[in-house]
């Protein structure tokens, strides 16, 4: 029996499509997915992999605006769209779009079971707007089932009184083969990519946005604090822009016997050689959903410190078998996970093969087997 699954999400992400691919390779589920939008230049420099793209799809018109806080999208056409996919569910990836609202009525309307990819966790200090959080109660309480990433995903969702038999998990996944790949071809020439990009012999290594909310000061006030010894054999690179970028570089260059790179922001593409030549992967996020930099690290063989708020600490982080969590905005104990690991390239090589091992559980085929579940479970006569 095949079950035609439309899934609606806000733009055409690179690190979803390989997710959507493998869906769409599943005999019994007919694919469509529509994006509320192409990409969103102003916060994120994504390129667009459109020639990657192995399912059946549609961009919706949009008109986006930043007000204050606020990031607001308006759509033309999702209940047009919905009505030419005859979906007989639907996956919507958020609550917090009109468009969202709209594909939620228009499910009640058709009486098409309406599900909710649903990340947000306890720890996540996003919350806490009290008209958000009554917005985000209405619509849980009107969606017929969820799909969540992991462990704290779930949770917060029981702590929403959601019966545990409506929630599916899709484990979070980025393309394991195709960092891993990438990682074996930099390490193979690990001279001529340094020197390319010009990065120190050792370096720890973060990942995305420059904004305070990711801990980066915490990262290089722990840096700073390590001792002179170590910093002298082993660098920090920021792989990454932001509004904090001009503020971070200026406090760096204060940092005696150390080595503090920023590069700017690093395709998917190239990323693989950032992590394949690093000593670990650092996240010292204050909050985060997810943070899929870590499946990208682990693919790449590399152990990670993580803050024990970001989404993904308890599926994929295990500690001291291949990383470290660490309190939340602590700059001590983060610089003493970096100790431990900066001291011992042993430590991280042993850690970083148990990383690989652990992110095998983490394919986009994984979440395609979860997908197809839940869809299972709601669509019972299709």
């Amino acid at each position: 029996m095949t079950r035609r699954l439309v899934i609606i999400t806000e733009i055409i992400s690179p690190y979803r499509i390989p997710l959507f691919n493998a869906l769409a390779r599943c005999e019994d589920v007919s694919l469509h997915v529509i994006f509320l939008a192409e990409t969103d230049p102003a916060l994120r420099q994504w390129q667009v992999y459109k020639q990657e793209i192995a399912f059946s799809y549609q961009v919706l018109p949009s008109w986006r605006r930043r007000i204050g806080p606020w990031n607001v999208l308006f759509n033309r056409g999702i209940s047009g769209a919905l009505n030419g996919a005859t979906p007989n569910a639907i996956l919507c990836g958020g609550y917090n779009y009109i468009a969202s609202w709209q594909a939620l009525l228009w499910a009640h309307a058709q009486q098409v079971p309406f599900l909710l990819w649903s990340e947000s966790n306890q720890q996540d200090l996003r919350e806490g707007n009290p008209l958000l959080e009554f917005f985000k109660i209405e619509f849980l309480h009107r969606c017929r089932a969820f799909v969540v990433p992991g462990r704290s995903a779930r949770e917060y969702l029981r702590g929403h009184r959601v019966p545990d038999q409506h929630i599916y998990t899709a484990p979070n996944a980025v393309d394991n083969e195709l960092f891993a790949a990438g990682a074996a071809r930099a390490r193979a020439r690990a001279t001529e990519c340094r020197g390319q990009l010009a990065l120190p012999d050792r370096y720890f290594l973060f990942v995305g946005r420059l904004v305070r909310e990711k801990g980066v000061f915490e990262l290089l006030a722990a840096y700073a604090k390590l001792d002179r010894s170590l910093r002298q054999q082993i660098g920090l690179v920021y792989a990454g822009d932001g509004p904090c970028r001009g503020q971070l570089e200026a406090q760096a260059k204060s940092i005696a016997g150390g080595m503090v790179r920023f590069p700017g922001f690093v395709q998917r593409d190239q990323l693989a050689v950032y992590y394949a030549l690093a000593d670990a992967l650092i996240l010292p996020t204050y909050t985060d959903t997810w943070g899929l930099v870590v499946n990208e690290a682990m693919a790449c063989g590399l152990p990670v410190i993580v803050s024990e708020v970001a989404g993904c600490a308890a599926d994929l982080v295990r500690q001291d078998w291949n990383g470290l969590l660490v309190p939340v905005a602590d700059a001590s104990g983060l610089g003493d996970a970096m100790q431990k690991l900066g001291s011992s390239q042993e430590l991280c090589q042993r850690m970083g093969e148990h990383s690989q091992e652990q992110i095998l559980e983490y394919s986009p085929e994984a979440w395609a087997v979860g997908l197809r579940q839940a869809l299972a479970g709601v669509v019972r006569g299709a």
